[in-house]
């Protein structure tokens, strides 16, 4: 029996008062560079999900979340060729400050409807049904 490395990334859905989402492309120096995902990143050993997401997103977006403000929403499981990414999904609706591309090349806003327009790692794919259900309610 192979192991699999197994990686614990978390990501976030920030949706404005419009109904959009917030997505960010992945820079030219990260694997799957150009690809649209839902910002977020590992969570570290002994942390948190939801404090890794809270200080993912103030180092990548410059954004301040509260804990209390993400709502789990869905997951995805994605067997990489190196790894097996498992990556819960929250939905916020609430941050301070006005997202800024820290580490990625550009951000965009999108509606759920939009999404499938933006390619995107395999991994997040999946997601983009759980946030048309989102904003539907």
């Amino acid at each position: 029996m192979t192991h699999t490395r197994l990686v614990l990334v978390v990501a976030a859905a920030l949706i404005d008062a419009r109904g959009r989402v917030l997505i960010a492309q992945r820079p030219e120096h990260k694997s799957m560079a150009g690809l649209w995902e839902f910002p977020g990143g590992k969570v570290e050993p002994g942390e948190r999900p939801e404090a890794a997401l809270a200080r993912e997103l103030r180092e990548e977006l410059d954004v301040i979340i509260e804990t209390d403000a993400l709502a789990p929403r869905a997951f995805a499981s994605h067997a990489y060729p190196d790894f097996h990414l498992l990556m819960p999904l929250y939905v916020t609706r609430r941050w301070a400050g006005e997202p800024v591309a820290r580490e990625h090349s550009a951000l965009a806003w999108a509606l759920p409807a939009e999404l499938s327009r933006y390619p995107m790692p395999p991994a997040d794919l999946p997601l983009i049904q759980s946030l048309l259900a989102e904003t539907a309610s």
